[in-house]
């Protein structure tokens, strides 16, 4: 099943397509600001995500459990990616970070076992505890040198990581 959302709504509800199984695609309009809590929770056929630039706020586990999605690209006006926004999300191998992100939540990406390669952009200046948690083929990850605290087991049973440089900025 595939949807297009009006051009006219500006939030995404609180579990508005959770358990939608069936759930293929998804089209956001610009008009969209806010996409809410558990909005796509355990959609397990969603493949791919384009978060328009005018979304603010991706609210805690919008994404969670959604098993098939395999690419996400974050646009450029989202400030902060929530608590466990794609955790579980198993296939997820590509995720493109907009630039005005300041802080990845908690859990926020854990459980992503399909993951190799993440690029932390500029502005990001906090990683959350345990945020790439199980991430067990993460093999690459670079940090920009904004980032003044990641959180505690940020990269725990990350087994395929190699080498993390981590900022002189880094305090915690």
């Amino acid at each position: 099943t595939n949807v297009t959302i009006s051009g006219s709504v500006t939030t995404i509800g609180d579990n508005a397509f959770s358990n939608c199984s069936s759930l293929t695609s998804i089209e956001i309009p610009n008009s969209v600001t806010t996409i809410g809590t558990y909005a796509f929770f355990n959609c397990s056929s969603l493949t791919s995500v384009k978060i328009p630039d005018y979304v603010i706020e991706i609210k805690e586990s919008a994404f969670i459990h959604c098993t098939a999605l395999s690419s996400v690209t974050i646009g450029n006006g989202v400030t902060s990616i929530g608590k466990s926004v794609f955790a579980g999300c198993s296939n997820l191998t590509n995720i493109t970070i907009g630039n005005k992100v300041t802080s990845i939540g908690d859990y926020a990406f854990s459980d992503c076992s399909s993951l190799t390669s993440v690029t932390i952009p500029n502005n990001v200046t906090s990683i959350g505890d345990y945020a790439f948690y199980n991430c067990s083929n993460l093999t690459n990850i670079t940090i920009n040198n904004d980032v003044t605290t990641i959180g505690s087991n940020a990269f725990e049973g990350c087994l395929s990581l190699t080498s993390v440089t981590i900022p002189s900025k880094v305090d915690n």
